[in-house]
C-alpha cells in the first residue's frame, strides 16, 4: 500500500441512502396508519398520530437506510465496522448482475456482508488477520471500481 493511501485524511467517502422510490411504501403506511388512529376524532387524536408516526417512519428510512462507507486513517470503515488497510488481502469486484452468484452460493457464512440491494456493486475484500474468523467483507458501492483500485494499492 502507498503511504498517500494510509496517510490520506479521507481517501474514498461514501454514504448510500434509501433512493426516494424505497420511500413511497414506508411513508405511505405511516400516513395510513396515522389516519386509522386518527379516524375522525376532533382534538389533539386528529393530527398527534401524523406529528409522531409519520417523522418517526422518516427517521427509521435514513437511519437503517443508510450505510457509510469510507477509507480514512489507515482503515476501511463500513457504517461501524472498520479493519487496518494493513490486514486486506485480494479485492474483487461485482457488478450488478454478477453479484448474485457472490451473495448465493459462494457465501461465507462467517462473513462481514453491508448489502443494499438498491446499490448495484459491491466489493469483496479479503482479510489477512489470522485472529480474526472473519474470512473477508462484502459490502455494497457505488463507486466500486474506485474503492478497489485505491485499496489494491
Amino acid at each position: 500500500m502507498s503511504e498517500s493511501a494510509v496517510t490520506a485524511p479521507s481517501a474514498f467517502k461514501e454514504r448510500l441512502y434509501v433512493p426516494w422510490w424505497g420511500w413511497l411504501l414506508p411513508v405511505t403506511a405511516a400516513v395510513l396508519l396515522a389516519a386509522e388512529i386518527h379516524m375522525g376524532f376532533p382534538g389533539v387524536r386528529s393530527w398527534l398520530p401524523y406529528v409522531i408516526i409519520v417523522p418517526l417512519a422518516l427517521l427509521l428510512i435514513v437511519r437503517l437506510g443508510s450505510l457509510k462507507v469510507e477509507v480514512s486513517g489507515g482503515e476501511l470503515r463500513i457504517g461501524d465496522a472498520h479493519v487496518p488497510l494493513e490486514l486486506l488481502g485480494e479485492v474483487e469486484v461485482f457488478t450488478a448482475k454478477t453479484k448474485r452468484k457472490a451473495m448465493g452460493p459462494n457465501l461465507d457464512p462467517a462473513a462481514f456482508v453491508a448489502h443494499r440491494g438498491w446499490i448495484g456493486p459491491m466489493v469483496k475484500v479479503a482479510l489477512e488477520d489470522p485472529e480474526d474468523p472473519t474470512p473477508y467483507w462484502l459490502f455494497s458501492v457505488r463507486h466500486a471500481d474506485r474503492l478497489a483500485e485505491l485499496l489494491k494499492k
